[in-house]
């Protein structure tokens, strides 16, 4: 199985192709989409929708794993970060992939072992759980811990059922 995992942001979406093959986990690619702050909404946008496109067009994968909103500081920075993510779930819908959301903490959960891990825990996971042989930026690692999370979810029985699908 391989998955594309996505971790939103209009200036720094981080995506992740992962693939599980006989109980062994390996990343393919992974990557931050860094657009500059001179762009605009919709320029990030259109990037991001293209890059994440692009990914799925090199890797073939069969699912999105995507981080779920959960809490934002302001309904400003939530309608943005809803349209990174709308992008993100655009693309992979247009290349019949199915969607899966995660909750932020229960990323964390899965990964580093507590649903308030800090941001450079995950990377250090992350990068132990994999084998890479460097630390991703952290909204690579982000991705990485969602595709990670997803793929966890999937294998067991009982998270399977207490998954959250999109639909």
């Amino acid at each position: 199985m391989r998955i594309l995992a996505v971790d939103p942001s209009l200036r720094g979406t981080g995506f992740a192709i992962l693939e599980e093959s006989k109980g062994k986990t390996r990343c393919l690619e992974y990557s931050v989409i860094k657009n500059h702050p001179s762009l605009s909404q919709e320029g990030c946008l259109i990037a991001i929708h293209e890059a994440l496109g692009s990914a799925i067009e090199r890797h073939a994968p069969t699912a999105l794993a995507i981080e779920k909103v959960i809490f934002v500081q302001s309904y400003a920075t939530a309608i943005i970060l809803g349209a990174a993510r709308g992008v993100a779930v655009l693309a992979a819908a247009q290349r019949g992939l199915s969607v899966h959301e995660y909750p932020p903490k229960r990323v964390k959960q899965a990964v580093v072992g507590k649903g308030a891990a800090a941001k450079e825990q995950v990377a250090f996971m992350i990068r132990a759980l994999l084998g890479l042989t460097e630390t991703p930026p952290s909204d690579a690692a982000d991705a990485l811990a969602i595709g990670l999370t997803h793929l966890r979810t999937i294998a067991s029985p009982v998270l399977k059922v207490t998954a959250t699908r999109g639909k």
